[in-house]
């Protein structure tokens, strides 16, 4: 085992990280060298790096300087800028959390310094509600036996407190500020990791060894709640902290479409390399042949024809370099921030409740929010609210819940129920059955009484008062729950101390006294508690999972069918249910008990398991009260955008920290498990997985060639769900440690009896490459299944898992979560969403998008992603278009010039044809195109999935666009070629020189090119109308501008085409010869997509032909499905808490103060935050 060691008061340690952290990437001086690098790694760039160095060489140039210059700077410029800001974001996060204030231990004194300053080996003091700074080692607090009790929600997502415990020795010894300025003991551990769950490591002090586990430790991000001053040694600093190892790297995200161009950018040089020299060997036999021997042509350059060849080859070069205008790359810069700004305006997806809109944090991953395949969702705060409703009961065969009036009459419009009568109900308590409070007030039914007095008395919850109310602090919010629905109805939690329980029934205070407290654990799947009433009476009162219950009741017990029957209709509905059971014991039955526990709990040889055999002996012959009902509260749509989402086609998995049965039910909650998939867990996967290996290496190399088609892990029919822990995930995806350290855990678990499934253990894999195909054969196993839900996982393996799909199935994902325990899921998938709810900002700051409510998830992907695709799409191949039809031109001229790099057209066309003449229009669709509106969009998810499958934008669009460029540059240069041929005008002049070819070519391009987007474009705005119509009209009035006598008498060399435009448009047949032009280049496509919709519609033309109709009808509204007999839904639960409650505490007193008086006022016991979260 590596080991780390600190020495306490010895700091600055020169081998140790400090406390600063730094997320950002650039400083004053590195920002436009690294900058400038990074972008240059773009290939684009780097290409109009190479055009610009050309075009200043005077031998080669065909275009001026400035027409390259100018907009590659702009590009730089913008993407430089936006860089900046969001660097600058950073640069201010940083400089906030590293100069955040603490006490530390300074020259025998505590002083106040920033935790930038803060180093391994340092004595912090923390105070109530401080962020703790580093991994520190916990020494000393204010409370008993030093408590500190913590908030994780910066780690986990959990908003329900945690406990952590001084040493027992520094607890003693290390109280005062003297005390701990004397503190000389060496700590040795692990070496820094991310494992949340774990930490080993030894105190040497004073000639002798403590040991040091993770309840010892404060960890970097949590909070102080509840303890006034709390001492504490810097263990990890910095980046070496675990949340900061659980960080993950910040990864440059490209969109499919990004990638799809650069290798267009490549081919289309390839292009670009095989035409010139094409026209350098024409040129090189041209001047051979022709322009050496006539005198006419002779230009005053020296040089043979070889090397005039060499020379044409790099004016082609820079003449064709339009095919990819540099304006390409401005364009899309542009329209992707009209549509994060589309996603910011977006009202549909802007939260009132807490003033929160959308946030498109990212400009650069739009289109690619078109084309998710594969959603990782984490549970808490993101599918859920953290809130824990009582909803139902079942007591004595009866259900309580529905809407009901005090003489059982189910009323047209139920009111809640008046709790006014109890001075201790909460106001936010809803309860709509009149008859349970009316049966309880009236005591008809003693055990309706017993049903709430043993959720007031069985639990593990604490009590502080705070401001004349009482403030429960539950282990988990299921528990919660109940302790505030039996305070509601009249029975209520006042006080606890080590041995006793005060509570208020219906308004009598009643103190018993705390026998035995019989914890959870996620084995016994509940928890008992046996009390010694006021009246001398013995009785355990249990509650857990009916699975456990039903097991342990007598054979006299009633109502069983009854209850039975309301725990499926309630598990129908996806309450989470637990069963209530009472048993009385004799004075001699408990003393007898109570010897056999006492052994228990102070042996050294397996303990929980005798602890276990020791309660199973008194939990049993148990009798039924009845079952509780509690609604783990969804966010408002969850169901309804996870039903959305996967008729889109689009996979969704849950990757939680939760337990397995949370998880479960939530999975049923939202509607991503039903009763009819086939739930496999982990056990079932390993032994598939294991099987599939044993084949593999029976059949062989051979046989495994010869077998082409793997075989599916399911061959049933049906659907498949998978439910995964963090345990059979960290074999499957085998994640590397030291192997010494991995044996040496393994070993200490077994040995203090925990359930370490020991079948993984077998047939392991034997090299890289069977380890590979192990995770490759879980994820074809995964994506066999129609949901899968991962729970107690880290952070890292939440983005291992995001990785596995990236890497073997190529998919484009997203994360999406609220917590600090997801921002490396964030950050790993394709595109990071974060939710800004109650467990603060971190995943938000890491994400890509950011909005307050999951239900916004699939607008944002099936509007605004959808849409961003279909305009990115449908922008590029147009653009691709009508630059192929622009300079394909000059690939035609050259047959009639002798391959000389002669332009086509005036160079001030060329330079402002991709400014100002046909850019508007197909820019306005790219950001406001639309085939169908936002309502149809949601109504169809099937219009999301040629996205996914990238349909709209690939090879073969780009060699349409290219064959349709060609087509359109032929169409536009041989007809007027061919009317120019051999004409006379009405002056009897003939017009065919150069400059007046130049022009009918031009206009003819423009007209065809803004009536091709015309033509493309599906949702038509007074704006779209006006920029075809104003790109034409601004062409002709430029046009006629820079050929004006005027101009050219001012800058005589620049413009040159004086007279030229009023000169040819003046003849009547050289208009009718544009009109020919145009209407032979837009007829024939016309044509085609006339055909194409007719005979081969997609599902967009097919919603669109009825769009009318659709808009007018009322979308139908799916009801649930009802509950049907027979058929067994129940998914019972005892989801108290994620690890062990707090009976530990309680039974050991170490949490309870003295109370000073004997009023009735309950002992002041920690402070809450909540009923918690699951």
């Amino acid at each position: 085992l590596s080991l780390f060691a600190v020495l306490a008061g010895v700091t600055k340690i020169r081998h140790f990280l400090g406390n600063a952290i730094k997320t950002n990437k650039y400083n004053i001086l590195t920002f436009l060298p690294l900058n400038l690098y990074e972008q240059f790694k773009r290939v684009a760039n780097l290409y109009f790096l190479a055009l610009l160095i050309l075009q200043i060489i005077p031998q080669i140039s065909t275009l001026p300087w400035y027409t390259t210059l100018v907009p590659l700077v702009l590009v730089l410029g913008m993407t430089a800028i936006k860089d900046l800001v969001d660097d600058l974001a950073r640069h201010r996060m940083d400089r906030e959390v590293n100069n955040r204030k603490c006490d530390v231990l300074l020259n025998g004194r505590f002083q106040e310094s920033k935790w930038m300053d803060i180093h391994v080996g340092d004595i912090v003091r923390l105070k109530k509600n401080d962020f703790i700074p580093a991994d520190i080692l916990l020494l000393s607090t204010s409370e008993p036996n030093s408590l500190c009790y913590v908030e994780t929600a910066e780690l986990d997502g959990e908003t329900n407190l945690k406990f952590k415990m001084g040493t027992k020795v520094t607890h003693e010894r290390l109280q005062t500020e003297h005390q701990l300025a004397n503190f000389d003991a060496m700590i040795e551990c692990e070496e820094p990791n991310n494992r949340l769950d774990k930490f080993t490591g030894t105190m040497k002090w004073r000639n002798d060894r403590f040991p040091i586990d993770l309840d010892n430790i404060l960890l970097r991000g949590c909070k102080i709640r509840n303890t006034e001053t709390s001492h504490g040694l810097v263990i990890f600093a910095g980046f070496d902290t675990k949340i900061m190892r659980n960080g993950g790297k910040t990864r440059f995200k490209r969109t499919k479409i990004d990638e799809l161009m650069n290798y267009m950018v490549y081919t289309i040089f390839v292009l670009l390399i095989l035409v010139a020299a094409g026209m350098a060997i024409g040129h090189t036999f041209w001047y051979e042949q022709i322009g050496s021997m006539a005198w006419y042509l002779y230009d005053g350059k020296g040089g043979n024809s070889s090397y005039r060849g060499f020379l044409s080859f790099w004016g082609y070069i820079i003449i064709l370099n339009t095919m990819v205008p540099i304006s390409l790359y401005v364009s899309v810069e542009f329209i992707r921030l009209g549509q994060s700004k589309f996603i910011n305006w977006d009202l549909q997806m802007y939260y009132a409740e807490k003033d929160t809109p959308a946030k498109a944090r990212t400009t650069t991953l739009n289109e690619q929010l078109g084309q998710i395949e594969y959603i990782f969702s984490d549970k808490t705060g993101t599918l859920t609210q953290n809130v824990m409703a009582f909803k139902k009961c079942t007591i004595n065969g009866c259900t309580y819940g529905d809407p009901c009036s005090s003489s059982g009459v189910t009323p047209d419009n139920p009111g809640p129920v008046d709790f006014s009568w109890n001075v201790h109900a909460e106001k936010t308590f809803k309860f709509y059955d009149h008859g349970l409070v009316s049966t309880i007030r009236s005591g008809k039914d003693p055990e309706a009484r017993e049903f709430f007095k043993l959720l007031s008395l069985c639990h593990t919850v604490m009590v502080e008062q705070k401001e004349d109310e009482l403030v429960y602090q539950a282990a988990s919010p299921d528990e919660g729950a109940l302790v505030s629905a039996a305070r509601n109805f009249g029975f209520v939690f006042l006080a606890r101390s080590q041995d006793t329980i005060t509570i208020s029934e219906m308004g009598v205070e009643s103190t018993y006294e705390m026998l035995a407290l019989l914890d959870f654990n996620s084995d016994r799947k509940r928890m008992s508690i046996i009390l010694r009433f006021p009246n001398g009476k013995i009785r355990l009162y249990c509650k857990g999972a009916d699975t456990v219950i039903y097991e342990r009741l007598h054979p006299d017990s009633v109502n069983k069918e009854n209850t039975q029957s309301a725990l499926d209709v309630f598990a129908n509905e996806t309450l989470r249910t637990l069963c209530l059971c009472y048993k009385d014991i004799t004075e001699e039955e408990f003393q007898a008990w109570s010897r056999k526990h006492k052994e228990a709990t102070v042996t050294m040889n397996n303990r929980e398991a005798a602890l276990d055999r020791v309660y199973e002996e008194v939990e049993k012959d148990l009798f039924l009260i009845g079952a509780t009902a509690i609604e783990d509260k969804l966010q408002d749509g969850v169901p309804e955008t996870i039903a959305k989402l996967a008729q889109a086609d689009i996979k969704i998995w849950v990757l939680t920290g939760d337990k397995k049965e949370t998880a479960e039910n939530i999975g049923y909650a939202c509607r991503l498990l039903t009763d009819e998939m086939q739930i496999h867990y982990g056990e079932d996967v390993n032994e598939k997985l294991q099987a599939k290996q044993q084949n593999r290496r029976n059949e062989g190399p051979i046989n495994r060639l010869q077998r082409k088609v793997n075989e599916p892990f399911f061959p049933e029919e049906g659907k498949n769900a998978l439910i995964i822990t963090g345990g059979w995930l960290n074999e499957i995806l085998y994640e590397k440690k030291k192997k010494k350290r991995k044996l040496r855990l393994k070993l200490k678990r077994r040995k203090h009896g925990l359930n370490v499934p020991s079948s993984p253990q077998d047939n392991l894999p034997n090299d890289e490459h069977e380890k590979e195909q192990r995770q490759i054969d879980f994820v074809d196993m995964a994506c066999e299944c129609n949901a899968v839900i991962c729970c107690r996982v880290t952070p890292k393996q939440k983005a291992n898992v995001v990785s596995l799909i990236k890497k073997y199935k190529k998919a484009i994902t997203l994360s999406i979560g609220d917590g600090a325990n997801d921002v490396n899921m964030i950050k790993t998938a394709d595109i990071g969403v974060g939710i800004s709810g109650q467990e603060g900002m971190q995943a938000v700051m890491s994400s890509d998008y950011a909005f307050a409510q999951f239900r916004y998830l699939q607008r944002l992907l099936l509007v605004h992603g959808r849409w961003s695709y279909i305009r990115m799409c449908k922008f590029l191949r147009f653009f691709f278009f009508k630059n192929f039809a622009f300079t394909l031109a000059h690939f035609w001229y050259s047959f009639f010039n002798g391959f000389s790099a002669q332009a086509a057209y005036e160079d001030w066309f060329i330079t402002l044809y991709n400014v100002l003449y046909s850019s508007l229009p197909v820019l306005l669709v790219g950001l406001l195109d639309q085939d169908v509106n936002d309502k149809l969009s949601l109504r169809f998810p099937k219009l999301y999935l040629p996205g996914q499958k990238g349909l709209l934008f690939n090879y073969k669009n780009f060699f349409t666009s290219l064959f349709h460029g060609i087509f359109t540059s032929l169409i536009i240069f041989f007809i007027p070629y061919g009317a120019f041929l051999q004409t006379m005008g009405q002056d009897g002049e003939a017009p065919s020189d150069y400059q007046s070819f130049a022009v009918v070519t031009a206009s003819s391009l423009i007209i065809t090119v803004n009536l091709q987007i015309s033509l493309d474009t599906s949702y038509w705005t007074f704006v779209n109308c006006f920029a075809v119509i104003g790109s034409i009209a601004l062409y002709f009035g430029v046009m006629f501008d820079i050929h004006s006598a005027g101009i050219h008498v001012i800058f005589t060399s620049t413009f040159t085409f004086t007279g030229a435009a009023s000169n040819a448009l003046r003849q009547p047949y050289l208009w009718l010869t544009i009109i020919l032009t145009v209407g032979i280049s837009l007829l024939p496509i016309i044509f085609i997509k006339f055909i194409a919709k007719t005979i081969w519609p997609s599902e967009g033309d097919k919603v669109q032909r009825k769009r009318k109709q659709y808009e007018a009808e009322e979308v139908p509204v799916k009801r649930p499905t009802p509950f049907r007999r027979g058929v067994s839904g129940r998914r019972s639960t005892y989801a108290f808490s994620h690890s062990r409650g707090y009976a530990d505490l309680i039974a050991s007193g170490r949490s309870i103060r003295k109370r000073t008086t004997a009023r009735k006022v309950p002992a002041r016991i920690p402070e809450v935050s909540g009923a918690g979260t699951i």
